[in-house]
């Protein structure tokens, strides 16, 4: 049985931990290997060395430290059918949706590469007589991120690559549920030149989490996850003194208008939201049906459910894997249950399924509710899962009213032709990311990720030039320099300009 160890100092690390967790094969329902768990002492082994490398990489060469960033994608180009491999024996999406988590992944580290341009700060001469003004940005010195399981090498790309390339050090808490993918990540690093230190790997769950959300050596942590534990992270880090990003959950809604290309929108809407098996957080997981639109939309997202390939993410043609545990594989079919006997249209019926082979499977099929209402438990909760709600409305004032109800505000999309409909819409949303006939609209890097309300606790949103302005901290500096034959003289008013 393999052992999935911690990653310090440059190297695999057991540390005293006798403490593990299971590693399972979705697809089969098989332990596949075993997570070794730390905790305050494995985090504070991994802060002494980040911060020993912190002395020297803060001081490193933008040059230095972009030709590691640039050696590093190159790695990730040249890996990307291993890593994706990787996540998909230990997560269950299939290698292709893995590969393309590794690629918008990649793209943080493009922009990171480009640091030289953002990193110029500015100067303003003879502010006095004499006198100019410049102003920089240094790093912060040791940085966390903590992640989920449902991206285990993007979410944390849209961190350290941004913490490293500002010249911070980085310690990752990944989710024990697929754990590998980091670690083959810190081996990555260290073929692209990265000194040991700046980036190391503990694994664990909540003492691991509590360990580095209270170490007085870390200055900030990055958080993906569910709302109340994003805002438990909040809330203790920052009364420890750290800065925090904190991105919650999510219950992202597509709004559809009668004059929509059904077909069109129903791809769209079917791949966003069962792609993954719906384990994203900008996953589409209720479709908003307005006036005309409701029936005939429901009877091609029927049709599209019924297609959606179910089978093991290593097999070529699959669209959707298993759900990345057995308890996530009975919360989500328990959930299409609740729906009906609280008065639900279950218009396609996914639980049950079975794949042949792989019979012990977390596997559960594409699921489609109708004439769904907002009190209902399928559309209140976030079932992380393959589960599509209907919500009919009648009017697009009516969505935009329900929408901005939700105490989500993550992502949300609209399916139209019409302009004006489409700038209302952007405008009168109270949601941090929208898509206009594009179901997932997660921004590129150089934009900035991060949802309202319940979905971002806090005001930090990650990478772009939030990112950039999270792990580091701005210094303005005032500078005279008088000649020699000069006198002058100190007054002991208030100083100005003058």
């Amino acid at each position: 049985m393999t052992t999935i160890q911690h990653w310090i100092n440059g190297s695999p690390v057991t540390a005293g931990t006798s403490a593990t967790a299971p590693v399972f094969n979705p697809a089969t329902g098989q332990e596949q290997a075993r997570v070794v768990l730390g905790g305050a002492a494995e985090v504070d082994a991994a802060v002494v060395a980040a911060t020993t490398a912190f002395e020297t990489w803060s001081e490193s060469s933008l040059a230095q430290r972009t030709q590691v960033m640039f050696a590093f994608r190159q790695l990730l180009v040249e890996h990307e059918e291993e890593l994706g491999r990787i996540i998909s024996a230990e997560h269950g999406k299939t290698v292709d949706d893995a590969r393309g988590e590794i690629t918008r992944g990649r793209e943080v580290v493009e922009f990171a590469c480009g640091l030289g341009d953002v990193l110029k700060g500015s100067f303003s001469d003879q502010v006095s007589r004499g006198v100019d003004v410049h102003d920089f940005r240094q790093p912060l010195g040791v940085v966390a991120g903590i992640t989920p399981f449902n991206f285990p090498a993007m979410v944390p790309l849209w961190m350290h690559p941004m913490a490293i390339a500002t010249g911070n050090t980085f310690i990752l808490k990944p989710s024990e549920r697929d754990p590998s993918a980091a670690n083959f990540v810190a081996e990555l690093y260290k073929k692209a030149g990265l000194p040991d230190g700046v980036f190391n790997v503990v694994h664990g769950g909540k003492p691991a989490v509590d360990a580095i959300l209270t170490h007085p050596g870390i200055e900030a942590v990055s958080f993906v996850g569910s709302t109340p534990i994003a805002k438990y992270v909040h809330e203790q880090a920052t009364s420890h003194g750290k800065r925090v990003q904190a991105l919650g959950g999510a219950k992202n809604h597509a709004v559809v208008l009668p004059d929509a290309d059904l077909e069109f929108t129903a791809n769209h809407i079917t791949a966003g939201a069962y792609g993954s098996a719906g384990e994203r957080c900008m996953a589409v997981s209720v479709a908003v049906a307005v006036g005309d639109a409701a029936d005939a939309l429901v009877e091609v997202l029927e049709r599209k459910a019924r297609e959606v390939k179910v089978g093991p993410g290593d097999v070529p043609g699959t669209e959707m894997g298993p759900l990345v545990t057995k308890a996530s594989q009975e919360r989500v079919e328990n959930a299409v249950g609740v729906a009906a006997t609280q008065g639900a249209t279950v218009v396609v019926d996914g639980r049950g399924l079975k794949v042949d082979g792989h019979e012990e499977g977390f596997f559960t099929g594409p699921s489609l509710l109708d004439r769904v209402t907002t009190e209902m438990d399928a559309y209140k909760e976030e079932l992380f899962g393959p589960v599509l709600a209907v919500v009919r409305v009648d009017t697009l004032d009516d969505a935009i009213d329900l929408i901005n109800a939700n105490p989500y505000g993550n992502g949300t999309a609209l399916f139209t032709s019409s302009g004006e409909a489409a700038r209302r819409f952007q405008r009168r949303v109270k949601i941090g990311m929208i898509g206009i006939n594009v179901p997932v609209p997660v921004p590129m890097s150089y934009y900035s990720f991060g949802g309202w309300k319940d979905s971002l606790i806090g005001d930090s949103p990650i990478h772009g030039p939030e990112g950039i302005r999270f792990y580091t901290r701005p210094k303005v500096v005032t500078t005279r320099w008088p000649q020699p034959e000069q006198q002058l003289t100190a007054g002991f008013n208030f100083p100005t300009s003058n």
